[in-house]
């Protein structure tokens, strides 16, 4: 029998993506899923909060840097199935456009490490990242101009 999920509906989260000239700051995530690869910072939006906040908020809980959310770029779906089929994570991400306003990066909370990214390195591939990363980084630059 495959392994079955403990909740019944998928989990919204957000995710901050902060530009600062040419990188991009990013974190490894310590935990299922995409333990081990390069993403941003991110997670659970709590109950009465917008994802706007959420995904400020997390972005300091996870990397200590100050950053203010500007607008929505996308939503993502995760949906991870077993061997079995069984669905094992299913989140929908709101995906937020930060300012950097202050602070260094210091891992904090569920990732291993947090850092700036130069931009062209994940576009091309140099970074174990999670899926859709290049992508949201492709769209939030389109933002910036």
């Amino acid at each position: 029998m495959g392994h079955e999920i403990k909740h019944k509906a998928p989990k919204v989260a957000a995710l901050a993506v902060t530009l600062s000239e040419d990188q991009v700051l990013l974190v490894r995530r310590k935990n299922e899923p995409d333990a081990g690869l390069w993403g941003f910072p991110g997670g659970h939006v709590d109950l009465g909060e917008t994802a706007l906040f959420a995904a400020a908020r997390e972005l300091r809980e996870e990397t200590s840097v100050i950053g203010r959310p500007l607008q929505y770029l996308t939503n993502l779906d995760v949906i991870v199935r077993d061997e079995y089929g069984s669905i094992r994570f299913h989140f929908l991400l709101a995906v937020v456009l930060c300012e950097y306003i202050s602070g260094v990066p210091k891992a904090a909370d569920d990732v291993s490490k947090a850092t700036w990214v130069a931009v062209d390195d994940v576009l091309l591939g140099k970074l174990r990242c999670s899926e859709h990363v290049d992508d949201v980084i492709r769209l939030a630059k389109g933002c910036q101009l």
